[in-house]
């Protein structure tokens, strides 16, 4: 009796004891995320203005704003989200309808773990290479091509997962009508798994939208407000980079509003969606 008394104390120590750690944990992780947080708002409101949005990147000591460096990522992490949405949303669902357990399957699936983690300046380096030193000139194309490359395995991932998570009836009420596979894929298995490839596109987005180093390598950048994606392109992260190492104080402020924008994009993506998400398992 005195011995299970002292167990169930033991136990009962040991959880307190898991329980206050994470406790802590979490109360530093939200101290840290806060303390970034206000440290945007505080250092980056008030440089917003109107010339932010509708001025290009000044010279020193002149006035100016973001526009086109706003356009520039926006035409960027937009043409990136296409090529990616289409081969992760393909790839995935091929890994999970088609390639089982099967050879190439492992071999495809274990070379999109690997550019999960690869560095993002490796894939700039590796576009570079590609389609920036062949062409004798960085463009647009090469910087969503470089982002496109670090969505991708994040789509795809998260595709196959998700699909993975259907139920087996779903697959065998569509074959018992005499649809073809790839048809109940498309109308059964690809609206039932909406939710969660759309928070695979999110994250995707989330992770492309501050990436420095690829565009350092592909578009580099662009003073001027420039929609010809062939040529360099302006875009936050690389302005921010840039300006948030200067000497200038009002190119230091245009870095901190720059990156208050991005934070605001993603945080918004991710209200917007969870919001859509949210209806449609409503309705």
């Amino acid at each position: 009796m005195a011995a299970a008394t002292r167990s169930r104390a033991t136990r009962k120590f040991a959880n307190g004891l898991f329980v206050a750690a994470c406790t802590v944990c979490t109360g530093l992780a939200l101290i840290f995320l806060v303390a970034i947080l206000v440290s945007l708002v505080v250092k980056g409101i008030g440089g917003v203005n109107l010339a932010v949005f509708t001025m290009s990147t000044p010279a020193p000591g002149s006035p100016g704003g973001l526009a086109n460096a706003i356009v520039g990522s926006l035409m960027l992490c937009a043409c990136a989200m296409v090529i990616a949405v289409v081969v992760g949303v393909l790839a995935g669902t091929w890994l999970a309808e088609y390639a089982a357990e099967s050879p190439y399957g492992k071999l495809v699936r274990f070379t999109n773990d690997v550019l999960l983690s690869a560095p993002s300046i490796l894939i700039g380096l590796f576009i570079y290479q590609l389609a920036v030193r062949p062409l004798h000139g960085f463009s647009g194309f090469a910087g969503a091509l470089a982002l496109a490359l670090l969505a991708a395995p994040v789509v795809t991932r998260t595709t196959e997962d998700v699909l993975r998570l259907q139920s087996r009836q779903l697959r065998e009420s569509g074959v018992a009508l005499g649809a073809p596979l790839w048809t109940t894929i498309r109308k059964i298995m690809w609206r039932a798994a909406g939710g969660g490839i759309i928070t695979g596109g999110l994250l995707a987005f989330a992770r492309i939208s501050g990436e420095t180093a690829p565009l350092l390598f592909t578009s580099l950048n662009n003073q001027f407000f420039s929609l010809d994606m062939t040529k360099p392109m302006a875009n936050l992260p690389t302005i921010i980079f840039n300006y948030a190492l200067s000497a200038y104080d009002d190119w230091q402020r245009l870095a901190w509003v720059g990156a208050l924008l991005i934070t605001l994009a993603v945080l918004g993506a991710n209200i917007v969606v969870r919001a859509l998400s949210a209806e449609k398992k409503r309705s």
